[in-house]
């Protein structure tokens, strides 16, 4: 076995390690593929013990001189939060390292970049309300729609969660159980909007399509509806978003921040939020907390000074 194989070696076992005993997703893999092959190409590293910090430092700069893929006739540059995820795998992968007794780089001394504070798209409890109500009428587009919308809203699903339900869903319980990121299971919550909107849809349905959500009308290419796919759910929301008069750009994750948001500002606990969200680390729901801090605005109105 050549040095360099060796190397390729170990990143196989901690793909599979982070697949296998981790139970990451198979995205996650293809990306830590990813980030990794691009430094040990970059590198061209023969053992472990090669990877040292000023190698990690030149590959940062070469990282921070790269041009998106989309945008090379611009200049723009790979985004710090980028730049990170090329850290994160492979510290990740000098963790695995590590366990198993190779000669290596500490993990410690990969440091992330500080990228500016994560800027929230939100829209307002009326924006909000209008959105829901924007699908109008009795035909099975507009009762999908409106399912669609009701169900977001209601559970704070993402949209990839969204577009995996199948039509046994039970409508009978208020909850049920969705696998999210990481392959770890959650269960979210049916508000009597959001059940009465899906039992219409499905009576309104002739399809014996399996998915919850399926093409209707002239959307239809095939001869049988097809699954709804994360682009379709968001071309619909944004066009209901429109409908509805919102000036902003409205997501299928802008109606899940109102989600988290709403919760906060009604008294939810952060735990409690984290939980509904699927959020595997508690400091991403807390970015939520400093729009839904009622103590503080209260306190800035009492105690600021006015001009007279």
């Amino acid at each position: 076995m050549t040095e360099v194989s060796q190397i390729e070696k170990l990143k196989r076992e901690f793909l599979e390690h982070t697949e296998i005993e981790r139970g990451r997703s198979l995205k996650t893999i293809e990306n830590y593929d990813h980030y990794l092959s691009r430094f040990l190409s970059f590198s061209k590293i023969k053992r472990p013990e090669d990877i040292t910090e000023i190698l990690v430092r030149e590959f940062r700069l070469w990282l921070n001189r790269q041009s998106t893929g989309n945008n090379r006739a611009t200049g723009e540059t790979l985004s710090r939060k980028t730049q990170n995820y090329y850290m994160i795998a492979l510290r990740a992968f000098l963790k695995f390292l590590a366990k198993r007794g190779v000669k290596t780089l500490s993990p410690e001394a990969i440091e992330l970049a500080k990228v500016p504070e994560r800027h929230l798209d939100l829209i307002t409890p009326n924006e909000l309300s209008r959105l829901l109500d924007a699908p109008k009428g009795s035909d099975i587009k507009s009762l999908r729609d409106k399912a669609i919308l009701e169900l977001l809203f209601s559970t704070g699903l993402r949209v990839s969660e969204l577009c995996s339900l199948t039509n046994d869903l039970d409508l009978t319980a208020e909850e049920f159980s969705i696998r999210g990121k990481g392959g770890k299971v959650r269960v979210v919550f049916l508000s009597l909007e959001a059940r009465d909107a899906v039992k219409d849809y499905m009576k309104a349905r002739k399809d014996l399509g399996d998915a919850l959500f399926v093409s209707v009308g002239r959307e239809i290419k095939a001869k049988e509806p097809t699954p709804m796919t994360r682009r379709s759910i968001e071309r619909i929301v944004k066009h209901h978003a429109i409908k509805a008069g919102i000036s902003k750009k409205v997501t299928p994750h802008v109606i899940r921040h109102s989600f988290a948001t709403d919760l906060l500002s009604n008294g939810a606990d952060l735990r409690s939020v984290q939980m509904l969200l699927g959020h595997a680390n508690i400091a991403t729901t807390q970015i939520y907390t400093h729009i839904t801090d009622k103590g503080l605005r209260e306190t800035h109105k009492k105690f600021h000074s006015r001009r007279k």
